[in-house]
């Protein structure tokens, strides 16, 4: 047997079991009270793309599962720490207005108006319906959750373990004044003891103000689902995140989280809508030719920017998890590269670093120093055993 093959059979195991486990755990609920949406994309109790999904089938989806298990090389996961800069409670009460922090994947927490705000907010070790088994965090979170001061609101995106984190929401509960969601996944975090006083529920296109922020859920391609029994039972969405002009003058901000999407159409409508954007917050992580309708190549993520009308570009989706096949600095290295010779300006924050919503730094390909590490770590391996050998290949 290969030492690939050796090393990638727990691997087989480990996802065995949490397609197992998914089985018995799936969440059956309709959630007939609240997810009727007015839109076409709501029939027969579930929810539809505007363009409709290409499913993978039986035979593609075992082969993407035994690649999963047995193809996947070591650059998939960083192998040298990941720079974190520490958050503390005293930085962000300090900070201005217009402040963002990326926490992680797609978890953001901006400053606006003095109130604070969360975007799908996972601080759990593993995007997993189980903490012993499933893709495990690169990195720990900038700030724990009993550090955050009280948060306003957070905007929930869809109902995947890598945007909608049981744990998270149930320990931020407490300190968190609203939740603003797609349909259906409000009656799942009432589902969980949250407030259904605290929870909005939206169907796109439909906005909310709450406190300086106002919120328009808006389409995305994508899917939902935390089980093998409740597929599509929510609404997926994209967020237009608008604030009110300052007393100063300046304009008010225009910020969109794109959640998780395939390309599509519906981006150039947003723009067309709502923009142009101050920053577009767009997925550029955990694509593959095999599922194209629901996550976005490097080129399309820079598209879909560019049909929003954004000035900065800030790809998520990326750096914390491992949920593809490939190296994990891809997504920044082909955004990059692809963000120069279109000269668009790419933020790419190191985690916990804080920016300027008006004027953000601009990228310092942190994640290079992390591969240089990394690599030469790898070539002080291969070499240390050969520092004791002669020319005759005898050890002396």
């Amino acid at each position: 047997m290969s030492h690939r093959l050796r090393r990638a059979w727990p691997r087989a195991w480990v996802l065995t079991g949490i397609l197992a486990m998914a089985l018995f755990t799936s969440s059956r609920a309709t959630f007939p009270a609240t997810a009727q949406s007015q839109n076409s994309q709501h029939s027969d109790g579930r929810f539809h793309n505007a363009k409709p999904r290409q499913p993978l089938g039986m035979a593609k989806t075992a082969k993407v599962l035994w690649t999963f298990a047995t193809g996947k090389d070591a650059d998939t996961v960083p192998t040298a720490p990941i720079p974190v800069h520490p958050v503390l409670r005293t930085d962000l009460l300090a900070a201005p207005d217009g402040s963002l922090w990326r926490l992680g994947h797609s978890t953001m927490l901006l400053k606006v108006g003095g109130q604070f705000w969360l975007t799908d907010p996972v601080f759990s070790e593993r995007a997993s319906p189980f903490q012993f088994m499933g893709p495990k965090r690169f990195h720990a979170p900038p700030i724990s959750m009993d550090e955050l001061p009280p948060i306003h609101g957070v905007v929930l995106s869809h109902d995947h373990y890598d945007h909608l984190d049981h744990a998270a929401i149930q320990k931020l509960a407490p300190k968190v004044a609203h939740f603003i969601t797609p349909l259906g996944v409000g009656d799942r975090l009432i589902a969980w003891g949250v407030s259904a006083g605290k929870v909005q529920q939206l169907d796109w296109w439909q906005s909310t103000t709450v406190g300086a922020l106002e919120l328009t859920a808006t389409p995305a391609q994508h899917f939902s689902g935390r089980g093998l029994g409740d597929g599509d039972r929510t609404l997926w969405a994209s967020w237009v995140l608008r604030t009110t002009a300052g007393p100063d003058g300046t304009h008010g901000l225009r910020l969109f989280f794109s959640g998780d999407s395939g390309y599509f159409d519906g981006f150039k409508t947003i723009g067309e809508r709502y923009g142009p954007f101050d920053l577009t917050m767009v997925e550029t992580g955990a694509y593959n030719a095999d599922w194209p309708d629901v996550h976005m190549q490097p080129e399309e993520s820079l598209q879909a920017h560019q049909d929003l009308k954004g000035r900065y570009l800030m790809p998520i989706h990326n750096g914390t998890f491992d949920l593809s096949l490939h190296p994990w600095t891809e997504p920044f290295e082909r955004i990059t590269a692809l963000a120069e010779a279109a000269q668009v300006p790419l933020v790419a924050p190191v985690m916990g670093e804080r920016i300027d919503l008006r004027q953000p730094a601009l990228s310092r390909h942190w994640w290079r120093s992390v591969s240089a590490a990394q690599g030469s770590a790898e070539r002080e391996s291969v070499s240390a055993p050969a520092l004791g050998v002669h020319a005759s290949g005898a050890t002396p």
